[in-house]
C-alpha cells in the first residue's frame, strides 16, 4: 500500500479541489473490479477494520472483504463481534488468521496498519466514529443515514474537507437495484416528462409497540457504551407475538433518541434520489419549506419530546409537504396508491420507480424511443457505474469523490431531519439553504443539534 499512502499525501495537499467539486457525482472508471481481484497480493489491497457488526454488517462486511483484508472487528455486543470474526476467518481462508476483536472502536482507529473502516453501527453513533476515523487518517464507508441531526452533517462535511478522506455513504440505490433509479434520473434529464412539478416519496410506515418492560441487559452487551451520546436509560425488551420489541439492535430505528424512524431510514434512500433527479443536493441548494399535513405518533409529545419512554416513539404514519425551488411540490408519505418508491409527475407525463420495477407510459415509450446511448453514464458525469463497495475501494486508490459523498447526502438528509423537527413540533418550517438555518423560528433552529451525554461528545 506504499503507493496508495503516497497518493493520499498528495491528495491532502489538494483537498480543496475535491471540496469545490462536491456537486459532481463522480464515478471511478469504465471498468468494474473483477472478482478475480480478490486474489491480489495482500500488499495491493487496503487493510480493513469493521466497526459495528450487527445484522446489516452481514452484507457490508463480506462485500468489503472482496476488495480488502479485514484485520479487526469491533462491536459493543461481544456476540456480534465473535460472529463477525468467524465470518471474516471463513471469508479469508487463504490467510488463516482470525481478525482481532475489540469492544472500543478507538482501538481500531489507533492502529496504523488499518487503511479503511466500515461503520455499521446504530445511527446515533455514526457521526462521532466517522469524524474520529477521518481525523485518524482512515477512509470511511458508513451506512446510512449518516447523521442523527443536521448539525452532525455540517461537522462531517467540515472534517471531510479538512482531511481529504474518501467517504462513501451506504445509499446503494445510487449504484445498484438494477440501476432503475439511474434510469429514472436519466429519463428526467432527457425531458421525458417535461418539467418536474410534483414528487411523491413513499417510504412506508413504521411499526408501533405497546409498553416494553425493563429487562436485564443481555450477556455480552455493553449497554452504557451502546447508548453513547443518548441519555442513560434502562434496557427494555419484550415480545408481541413472535416480534421482539426492544430499544437496541435493529429496533433502535423506532426511537428518536437513536434515529429518525422511517424518515431517515428509507427517506435517506428515496429523498436522496429525488433531490438528485431535480438537481437539489449541491451547496446552497435544497428544500425551501416543510409542512406536516398528517402525522400520527404512537405516544404523546410535549415541546417536541415524547412523554412516555417505554415504547416506540417515531411517527408511524405521516404526510409531509415540502417545497423546492421552482415551485416543485415534494411529498414524503408513509402510504400511497403506488406503493413504496418515487412518483415523478411533470408537464408531459408521470412515472413511478421502486427497487422492484418501473411503471408508467414514459417507460413504455422507451421501446420505440430509447434513451441516448450515454444517458445513464451522463448521470455519473460520463462514467460507467458498478457496485457500491467497488466504487469506494477504487476511489480509495484514485482519491476521487465516491458516488455517494457526504456533502450530497447531507443535503438530502437535511430534508428528512427538517421533516422530523416539523412533525415533532407540530408546525411548518421555512429553510434557508444558503445559510442552513430555519427562518424566523429560534426554538426550531435549536433542534439542529441535540445535547450529548458527557464523555460522548463530538469534538471538531
Amino acid at each position: 500500500m506504499a503507493n496508495q499512502k503516497q497518493n493520499r499525501r498528495r491528495f491532502l495537499q489538494t483537498s480543496g479541489a475535491a471540496a469545490a467539486a462536491v456537486t459532481v457525482p463522480y464515478f471511478f472508471s469504465t471498468r468494474a473490479i473483477a472478482d478475480d481481484q480478490q486474489a491480489e497480493s495482500a500488499n495491493d489491497r487496503p487493510t480493513l477494520g469493521c466497526i459495528g457488526t450487527g445484522s446489516r454488517w452481514g452484507s457490508v462486511g463480506p462485500s468489503a472483504m472482496n476488495y480488502a483484508n479485514c484485520v479487526a472487528v469491533c462491536d459493543v455486543d461481544a456476540n456480534h463481534a465473535a460472529n463477525a470474526a468467524n465470518v471474516v476467518q471463513k471469508h479469508q481462508q487463504q490467510s488463516g488468521k482470525a481478525p482481532d476483536i475489540y469492544e472500543d472502536y478507538r482501538k481500531v482507529l489507533e492502529r496504523k496498519d488499518i487503511d479503511i473502516v466500515t461503520i455499521v453501527t446504530t445511527d446515533h453513533w455514526h457521526s462521532k466514529i466517522a469524524i474520529e476515523a477521518m481525523q485518524a487518517g482512515k477512509d470511511v464507508y458508513c451506512e446510512k443515514p449518516l447523521t442523527l441531526t443536521i448539525e452532525e452533517g455540517k461537522l462531517i462535511g467540515k472534517v471531510q474537507q479538512e482531511t481529504g478522506r474518501v467517504f462513501q455513504v451506504g445509499t446503494q440505490q445510487r449504484t445498484e437495484m438494477g440501476q432503475r433509479f439511474l434510469h429514472a434520473i436519466a429519463m428526467i434529464r432527457d425531458g421525458r416528462i417535461g418539467d418536474v412539478q410534483k414528487i411523491t416519496c413513499d417510504i412506508g410506515g413504521a411499526p408501533m409497540s405497546s409498553a416494553i418492560p425493563v429487562a436485564d441487559v443481555p450477556s455480552g452487551l455493553n449497554w452504557e457504551k451502546w447508548l453513547g451520546q443518548a441519555p442513560l436509560v434502562d434496557y427494555r425488551y419484550g415480545k408481541e407475538g413472535n416480534q421482539p420489541k426492544t430499544r437496541c439492535h435493529y429496533e433502535f430505528r423506532w426511537w428518536y433518541e437513536y434515529s429518525g424512524g422511517k424518515l431517515t431510514d428509507w427517506g435517506a434512500h428515496h429523498v436522496d434520489i429525488a433531490q438528485w433527479a431535480i438537481g437539489q443536493n449541491g451547496p446552497g441548494q435544497g428544500v425551501v419549506s416543510v409542512e406536516p399535513v398528517e402525522v400520527h405518533h404512537p405516544v404523546d409529545f410535549k415541546d417536541g419530546r415524547p412523554v412516555q419512554d417505554d415504547r416506540y416513539n417515531t411517527a408511524d404514519k405521516f404526510v409531509i409537504k415540502c417545497m423546492f425551488p421552482g415551485g416543485v411540490e415534494f411529498n414524503i408519505v408513509s402510504n400511497s396508491s403506488d406503493g413504496i418508491g418515487i412518483l415523478f409527475e411533470g408537464t408531459k407525463g408521470r412515472f413511478h420507480v421502486s427497487r422492484g420495477n418501473t411503471k408508467g407510459k414514459p417507460f413504455e415509450d422507451l421501446k420505440e424511443m430509447p434513451l441516448p446511448e450515454n444517458a445513464i453514464a451522463q448521470v455519473y458525469g460520463g462514467k460507467q457505474p458498478t457496485n457500491h463497495m467497488a466504487n469506494f475501494i477504487e476511489c480509495v486508490k484514485t482519491r476521487e469523490l465516491p458516488i455517494s459523498d457526504v456533502h450530497t447526502h447531507h443535503r438530502a438528509l437535511t430534508t428528512c431531519h427538517l421533516s422530523n423537527i416539523a412533525i415533532r413540533l407540530g408546525r411548518a418550517l421555512k429553510w434557508d439553504s444558503q445559510a442552513e438555518q430555519i427562518v424566523g423560528d429560534d426554538d426550531a433552529n435549536a433542534w439542529q443539534s441535540r445535547k450529548q451525554r458527557p464523555g460522548y461528545e463530538i469534538n471538531v
